[in-house]
């Protein structure tokens, strides 16, 4: 496979295949699966970034809607109230990109234009709301995360799916004209699969490098960890963990975690062992 050109984010670069890269999650909603939503507690939330940062993450990503199956939507008011002065605070009181993480144009917008966030999360991958998340990523010159979901879409072949709506993402950021370079994929691990299908995307993962982007996977406390383990979301470390030390193997460029010290640990130590090194 080509080597991918880095890109920075804020004043960071990010060399792909240099080593794993660490995405913290601030939920700032109080129906987070995870449990750890933290409501409208700025302070909370902007502590959480400081630790963080503390601990070894390499980006922030801020949320102000849950997305687990049966969520009750926000308005986008609602979630730009949310939002928008964690991120304010965090661009101002730490050094690490901050991402916004939502498919509403209006919150990202928003986000971006009054509270600086560095960069745009769409579990939607640029195919709800008309398309129109695309042409912000393209006015603004940020970075984007195109996530698929498969929520709602006739399920074929796991692979097969992911590389076809991954693909539909990239077309229609092409056709807005965002660089290719500026974009981040995301196979959408428990955005419409079961158990086993999220299953064989972590075996499988690799195989999306045929799309010639980096690979971001959230896998973090999710379903299919309770479901394997039978345990709660709150017991779910070490079957994390070891989701993410397969993903990485597999070829996973960022990695979307709650518990940042640890997975930091985890990703060193799977590095060390599965990139070369000179």
């Amino acid at each position: 496979m080509p080597v991918l050109a880095p890109i920075a984010i804020r004043d960071r670069q990010f060399v792909w295949g240099s080593r794993t890269y660490v995405m913290g999650v601030i939920n700032i909603s109080p129906d987070s699966f995870s449990g750890d939503g933290l409501g409208r507690d700025v302070d909370a939330a902007v502590e959480q970034g400081r630790r963080f940062e503390a601990e070894g993450a390499d980006i922030l990503d801020v949320g102000g809607e849950s997305t687990r199956p049966g969520f009750q939507p926000v308005s986008a008011a609602e979630e730009v109230e949310r939002v928008v002065p964690v991120i304010r605070r965090l661009v101002r009181e730490t050094s690490l990109p901050v991402s916004i993480d939502s498919s509403k144009v209006e919150v990202a917008e928003r986000a971006i234009k009054e509270a600086g966030a560095h960069m745009i999360n769409d579990i939607w991958g640029f195919r709800q709301d008309g398309e129109r998340m695309a042409l912000l990523a393209a006015e603004t010159g940020l970075p984007a995360v195109v996530m698929h979901n498969q929520r709602g879409r006739p399920f074929r072949d796991v692979i097969g799916d992911l590389l076809a709506g991954l693909g539909e993402s990239l077309r229609i950021a092409r056709q807005a004209g965002i660089p290719e370079e500026r974009l981040i994929i995301d196979p959408g691990f428990g955005f419409g699969w079961n158990e086993e299908q999220n299953l064989e995307m972590l075996r499988r993962l690799g195989e999306l490098r045929v799309l010639g982007r980096p690979i971001l996977i959230g896998t973090s406390r999710k379903s299919t960890i309770g479901k394997v383990l039978d345990l709660p979301e709150h017991e779910r470390l070490e079957g994390t963990a070891a989701t993410v030390a397969i993903a990485i193997a597999n070829g996973a460029d960022i990695v979307r975690v709650h518990d940042v010290k640890a997975m930091v640990r985890v990703a060193r130590m799977t590095d060390a062992i599965v990139r070369a090194r000179d």
